[in-house]
């Protein structure tokens, strides 16, 4: 799809503040005040997604942009929707927990390395659910990707001894991640649904659901602590407006440019991650972790570029002008 070149521009200053907000995140989930275990904090940050999901998806139907709500669906393709919703509402409600424990536990730098690899684990979906072949250039990359995060993983020492299971859980996110944008993609290309009512639905399914877990696994007292806490209820706020912000903007982004050069600016998000890191959490940056992590964004970089010319090359020469 062609692009004129205000819209590059503004497309890419929406995925430059997406790369901000990306490496902005981890930083303010492992820097909230002690009070609120992964599970709740992860309760907490989406239900305030939610507070700010509603109102967006209210002026969406007031514009007159019904999506779904404007048809009568047969009674198969309604229960389809009805489960897909639900499933990957739950799993990103999982995948959410999963995220701010993966911080907590592995590391803000380490977990936010390990999470670039979301493009590298939905290429290997797509290419064994939907059979799409990746060209040698791609496979090499992959490659580069794959032991960079294995040297991260074993903490610079190559020793598969050396394996953290907190990093296996930061990698379970990107996976987590990729099921669930795949099965939502076929709803939203094979329906009316908008990208806003997927969001919202799926934002509402992930609190039903993390309502009953967070009080059956930490208790009601902690639950009801932590929604109780000014401190927790800011930094709550900072990470559910920061997380449903990247969304609406990534969304912008590829709206004016593609979604590969939207990725490839996205990329370097660790690094910043890395900086703030050092300068607000105390943490030191490892060698290895500088190493992995220009590993990492050169493979993510000649992927997403390898990936935009293979799909170029299968796409069929504009015929003659009539």
């Amino acid at each position: 799809m062609p692009h004129d070149a205000a819209g590059v521009r503004t497309g890419a200053w929406y995925a430059g503040a997406c790369l901000l907000i990306l490496g902005v995140m981890p930083i303010i989930s492992n820097g909230r005040p002690p009070g609120a275990s992964a599970l709740t904090f992860a309760l907490l940050l989406t239900l305030w997604e939610v507070v700010l999901a509603v109102p967006v998806q209210v002026r969406e139907w007031r514009s007159g942009e019904r999506g779904l709500l404007r048809e009568r669906l047969p009674r198969d393709v309604a229960c389809r929707v009805v489960l897909v919703t639900v499933g990957t509402g739950m799993l990103f409600g999982i995948s959410t927990w999963a995220y701010v424990l993966a911080f907590q536990t592995a590391g803000a730098v380490n977990a936010a390395i390990a999470l670039q690899s979301y493009p590298l684990v939905a290429a290997a979906l797509e290419a064994v659910v939907l059979g799409r072949r990746k060209t040698r250039t791609e496979l090499a990359f992959t490659g580069v990707i794959v032991v960079a995060l294995y040297y991260l993983a074993t903490g610079g020492t190559w020793r598969m001894s050396g394996v953290s299971g907190w990093f296996a859980l930061a990698l379970s996110v990107p996976v987590m991640w990729s099921a669930a944008h795949i099965t939502l993609r076929q709803a939203l290309v094979s329906t009316t649904i908008t990208p806003l009512q997927v969001t919202t639905s799926r934002l509402v399914v992930s609190a039903v659901f993390l309502v009953p877990l967070a009080l059956a696994v930490d208790g009601p007292q902690a639950v009801v602590g932590a929604l109780t806490s000014p401190g927790l209820q800011l930094f709550g706020a900072l990470m559910g407006l920061a997380y449903y912000l990247e969304l609406v903007l990534w969304f912008y982004a590829v709206r004016q440019i593609d979604v590969s050069l939207a990725s490839a600016i996205t990329v370097p998000a660790p690094a910043v991650t890395l900086l703030l890191a050092v300068l607000f959490l105390g943490e030191h940056a490892r060698a290895y972790q500088v190493v992995a992590l220009g590993a990492v964004v050169a493979g993510l970089f000649g992927l997403v570029r390898a990936g935009a010319a293979a799909r170029a090359r299968e796409r069929p020469l504009p015929g003659p002008a009539a």
